[in-house]
């Protein structure tokens, strides 16, 4: 009875640490990102109200992508806290060993972990949508569309001296290319020029290059046509635009990923893009346990309080370290450099083997 009472004890103080943490953050986020909002819309007659409710609905999101360090803070503040008053020491008269502690806080974390994947992430994904929805209307580049959905890839564009429309019916994303591609030339009165329409079109960069191509256009009133094999075509977007612009996965929650894999595959989302995201979603709790495994070394290896402010900077320097790491992992994946699965679960499984050799160094003390 004694040990469910202290178990109880145990977890709900860690809880109430990782709130404490996530309010803190929370709010220096809506501090910093009110500030980008309001420059966005300096121009714009909105008032006040909105751009901060679009920063309060955008957090949501940046914070899952955090939460690993605040796990790891809060983790830290945690067991500094509780070994700074004694009651880590008491705790050990009722068998609470080092190793048992860190098992009790590390499955916590673990279990918040699932937790936010199936129920917040959701929710999370669609506040993102109703961010990414809003900020579109009223976004500087609104003279030039796009839109991406089951009828394909369809693209406005505003020139000199007319507009043009541009649809395609597939994205290659292994050879970055749009295919099966038509382009609708239009006057300042969006009357016809001319149709191209292309087999393929490289997207590469703003120079795009249409292959097997057809001009029709209109002489005398008659319809005339022109082939040719290649087409230089200038455009504003390359693929890295048009990409990011549909490609934000923020919109797609892990639920999302799960149930609905083979349908987003088939409108056309990149089988690989869509294995990366599930993949970082899906090593969130482990991420979560790892990082309470980490501020367990860092914190209980001894019990003296004059070396807080030793913990706080050397706590600090390793989740630089873990952030650039990952990052730097991830980036050796998207230039395929490494396997882009290896690179989300690297850091992972290298975090686990430091973990698992300075857990078993604490359990000594």
């Amino acid at each position: 009875m004694m040990n469910k009472i202290i178990l109880g004890y145990i977890i709900k103080n860690f809880l109430k640490s990782i709130l404490i943490f996530f309010i803190i953050i929370y709010c220096f986020g809506l501090i910093l990102n009110l500030f980008e909002e309001i420059e966005f819309f300096k121009n714009i007659n909105v008032g006040t109200l909105l751009p901060l409710k679009l920063t309060a609905i955008y957090l949501p999101s940046l914070m899952i992508k955090i939460f690993p360090f605040i796990i790891f803070f809060a983790s830290m503040w945690y067991m500094v806290k509780v070994r700074n008053n004694k009651d880590l020491l008491t705790l050990k008269v009722y068998s609470f060993s080092n190793i048992r502690i860190f098992f009790i806080l590390a499955f916590t974390s673990f279990i918040l972990g699932w937790v936010i994947l199936f129920f917040f992430n959701p929710i999370t994904s669609l506040l993102a949508k109703y961010y990414e929805k809003t900020k579109s209307n009223y976004s500087r580049d609104i003279d030039h569309l796009i839109s991406y959905n089951k009828n394909g890839l369809w693209i406005k564009e505003n020139l000199e001296n007319g507009s043009r429309v541009i649809s395609a019916d597939k994205i290659n994303f292994e050879k970055r290319e749009l295919e099966s591609v038509k382009i609708y030339n239009l006057d300042e009165n969006f009357n016809l020029i001319n149709e191209v329409t292309s087999k393929t079109a490289n997207i590469k960069n703003n120079k795009w290059i249409l292959k097997d191509v057809v001009i029709f256009f209109y002489i005398d009133n008659v319809l005339e046509s022109k082939k040719l094999d290649n087409f230089i075509l200038s455009s504003n977007y390359n693929y890295v635009k048009i990409t990011s612009l549909f490609r934000n996965f923020d919109t797609m929650s892990f639920l999302d990923l799960i149930l609905n894999y083979e349908k987003l595959n088939k409108q056309g989302y990149n089988k690989i893009l869509l294995d990366q995201t599930l993949h970082s979603l899906l090593s969130l709790p482990f991420f979560f346990f790892l990082m309470t495994g980490l501020a367990a070394i860092i914190s209980m290896g001894t019990l003296k309080r004059s070396e807080n402010y030793k913990y706080i900077i050397f706590g600090l320097i390793i989740s630089v370290l873990i952030f650039y790491l990952k990052d730097l992992s991830f980036a050796l994946g998207q230039t395929d450099r490494i396997p882009l699965l290896l690179s989300i679960w690297a850091p992972i499984l290298a975090l686990g083997l430091f973990t698992f050799i300075g857990v078993l160094q604490i359990n000594e003390k």
